[in-house]
């Protein structure tokens, strides 16, 4: 038997309108007024909106960071998407020193298989150049994995110049997309050791090693490499005024660029590291949170298209017990921070509703254009016949108070404590299962992996 969605609000990335939605076998059959509903289970979503199921670009489940582990896996991560209106995720696959990329890739499935509740992709992170790496690459594509990352910082990690030229050369051929977190790796090392040298642990130190121009100087750096192999890159979690600058001005010298960011940068600021004793080290991830002129710059770059996907870079370690190892130096606290859980609420609270940014363009931010970018449009991140019933029944006449005691992800804080939302998840629907019903998790365990193509 199928399923209708009837009187709802339907919102995507360009029109809203009142129409119902046919579901038969995971994918939207039909969309129109007053659809015949006989033999069809009926649910009455009037009042509500209807939105394509978020797609979050960004995500670190089960990571390993070396000296310890994030506490959401992908069985806890994927129920925290899930009830908060996402229906993919896309994780970062993060080899180990003895792995190559096939068998890093491995790995993740085996971390993943059978515990999602949403659906799943992977990105893969290239952490050097090798004989293989380009067959490697060639053979990750034609397993759907076909985005890639690369580390300008972090030892270990990071890669040089001539290795990003050469990558970036290969994605132009392969049709593949290279994604960069942008931070300067020299100039960081120098400032946090200067800092630690000189005494300063507390955690308020983790921002002020990493000034606006240690990450806009990567991404300028980036911008001139991408123009230089004739390819394009993806910026993950820009955070800052001057690097958003930097990829607008490199666009009009026709450099393709496209620009993530995160829920963390629009609406936490810098201040929060000053808080009394050792709760700032809540807020330690890199890049680090910014001033109030970037919230706004951000907040205006995705209103204007300069920002192209909201993802979480969700990586979560526990206050006490995790963060806590970093308690008499900042450099050892583990950098990361929850938030795949709320995306979709603080997003529609502090962008739609108080008029910062219109609601299509909340879905194109949170859905439409992840799918595109990343090869899995129209199947995902639409409302239209044919695509998957990947649908969320979004409340905008409910309000609640964002608290980490009533949370599905397994850490124990959100940097949104306190934060009010003016709207409830009510519904959600994975592929036409009604995984989410009255705001609680009716059935887990759906997800599948999703074997993504080059656009």
């Amino acid at each position: 038997m199928g399923l209708i969605l009837k009187g709802g609000t339907i919102v995507t990335a360009e029109k809203t309108y009142k129409s119902d939605i046919k579901i038969i076998n995971e994918v939207i059959a039909e969309i129109g007024k007053n659809l015949k509903c006989d033999n069809y289970e009926v649910i009455d979503v009037s009042g509500c909106h209807i939105i394509p199921g978020g797609i979050d670009t960004h995500t670190h489940f089960d990571m390993n960071a070396g000296y310890t582990k994030t506490t959401d896996d992908f069985e806890s991560g994927t129920k925290a998407a899930i009830i908060g209106g996402t229906t993919t995720v896309l994780d970062f696959a993060e080899t180990s020193n003895d792995e190559d990329l096939i068998e890093g890739i491995k790995t993740y499935h085996k971390k993943a298989d059978g515990k999602c509740s949403c659906d799943y992709g992977f990105h893969i992170t290239i952490t050097k150049l090798d004989t293989d790496t380009f067959k490697f690459m060639e053979e990750l594509i034609s397993e759907g994995v076909t985005s890639f990352k690369m580390y300008m910082a972090y030892n270990g990690m990071k890669v040089d110049d001539g290795t990003i030229y050469k990558v970036l050369e290969k994605a132009r051929e392969l049709g593949c997309i290279v994604e960069f977190h942008c931070e300067s790796g020299d100039l960081l090392d120098v400032l946090v050791e200067e800092n630690v040298k000189a005494g300063n642990l507390k955690p308020k130190y983790h921002s002020l090693s990493r000034p606006n121009i240690v990450e806009k100087e990567a991404v300028s750096r980036l911008a001139d490499i991408t123009q230089l192999a004739y390819s394009r890159s993806y910026v993950v979690h820009l955070s800052c005024k001057e690097s958003l600058v930097v990829v607008k001005n490199a666009r009009k010298r026709g450099v393709n660029m496209i620009v993530e960011t995160c829920p963390q940068y629009l609406l936490l600021e810098d201040k929060l590291y000053c808080n009394e004793g050792f709760e700032g080290a809540k807020y330690v991830m890199s890049p680090p949170l910014r001033k109030k002129e970037d919230i706004e710059c951000l907040w205006n770059g995705i209103r204007d298209g300069d920002i192209q996907t909201v993802g979480t870079d969700h990586c979560s370690f526990n206050f006490r017990g995790q963060k806590d190892i970093g308690i008499d130096d900042f450099s050892k606290i583990p950098n990361g921070a929850p938030g795949v859980e709320q995306r979709i609420e603080l997003l529609y609270t502090y962008g739609v509703a108080i008029g910062r940014i219109s609601f299509n363009k909340f879905v194109e931010i949170t859905s439409t254009n992840a799918a595109k970018i990343f090869g899995m449009y129209p199947k995902k991140g639409e409302i239209k016949v044919g695509s998957d019933a990947d649908l969320v029944v979004l409340d905008t006449t409910k309000e609640k108070i964002i608290t980490s005691t009533t949370q599905q992800q397994n850490v124990d804080y959100t940097p949104y404590e306190g934060f009010k939302v003016s709207c409830e998840i009510r519904d959600v629907f994975l592929r036409g299962e009604h995984v989410v019903k009255c705001g609680k998790i009716k059935k887990i365990n759906k997800g599948k992996y999703l074997k993504r193509k080059i656009i």
